[in-house]
């Protein structure tokens, strides 16, 4: 009975950690920048299906969003990444181990940031994809640094679009999540789970749910009723497409 409970009481946890309800606002610390992206996600998953590639999956938050044929996620070689099980597939980072054409879309959710050799990553992205197929990238451009030390980039709207388009991408929509007074209170948030974390896990889940709630409240209170500021804002999130002929 007890390992029933726990067992249910991780899952609603997980969930709301990714997908943040009204038990959010009181338990993730990372409410708005989680909401805005599923969100956005949610929208634009009725036209990812197919054979999908999720690069640097993680623990594939975002998977049962995709009504994927095959949805394979991808992740750096490292011993841990191999100990969670999670990954469909290991790599070093640089050359994806698929042939020319081999899925229907790619998915890129908050990883480009990370990537140190940002055009290599793009070409094999496109590489992999079949023409015509999709490219779902979301990536931050006001966060602070985390995973450090690899850490190494951040796009604003403008940024992003070039360098897509530079590796011809065709893109179809883009959008700025979280683009109003929401922002000040996430950043605030963010710093205050930093500033009082301890060695003691538990502990700190426990600070960050007293600390940040208050934030989350006024936050999801305050943006109804103040404009929005397209100049600062949290994720991009884009849909690019690859061209089904080259450009001469």
């Amino acid at each position: 009975m007890l390992n029933s409970v726990l067992t249910m009481a991780k899952a609603m946890y997980r969930k709301e950690m990714f997908y943040p309800g009204f038990m959010g606002l009181f338990i993730n610390p990372y409410y708005f920048a989680r909401k805005g992206l599923a969100l956005h996600l949610a929208e634009f998953a009725p036209r990812i299906s197919g054979k999908v590639l999720d690069i640097g999956c993680g623990k594939k938050p975002y998977k049962s969003l995709f009504s994927a044929e095959k949805y394979t996620g991808l992740e750096i070689d490292t011993p841990q990444n191999r100990a969670t099980g999670i990954a469909d597939c290991y790599y070093d980072g640089n050359k994806i181990p698929f042939p020319d054409a081999s899925f229907d879309n790619v998915i890129s959710n908050q990883v480009f940031e990370h990537v140190e050799q940002p055009d290599t990553y793009l070409d094999e992205s496109y590489r992999v994809l079949k023409p015509g197929g999709l490219f779902l990238i979301t990536v931050p451009f006001l966060w602070d640094e985390h995973e450090q030390p690899h850490d190494y980039n951040r796009y604003t709207s403008y940024g992003i679009r070039v360098i897509l388009e530079r590796h011809e991408f065709e893109i179809l929509e883009a959008r700025k999540s979280v683009a109003d007074i929401r922002v000040v209170f996430q950043v605030l948030n963010a710093y205050v789970v930093k500033a009082t974390a301890t060695r003691w896990h538990s502990l700190n889940l426990i600070l960050a749910a007293l600390l940040t709630a208050p934030a989350n409240i006024v936050g999801e209170i305050l943006y109804r009723f103040t404009p929005r500021n397209n100049d600062l804002y949290l994720d991009n999130v884009i849909l690019a497409r690859k061209r089904s002929t080259q450009l001469s």
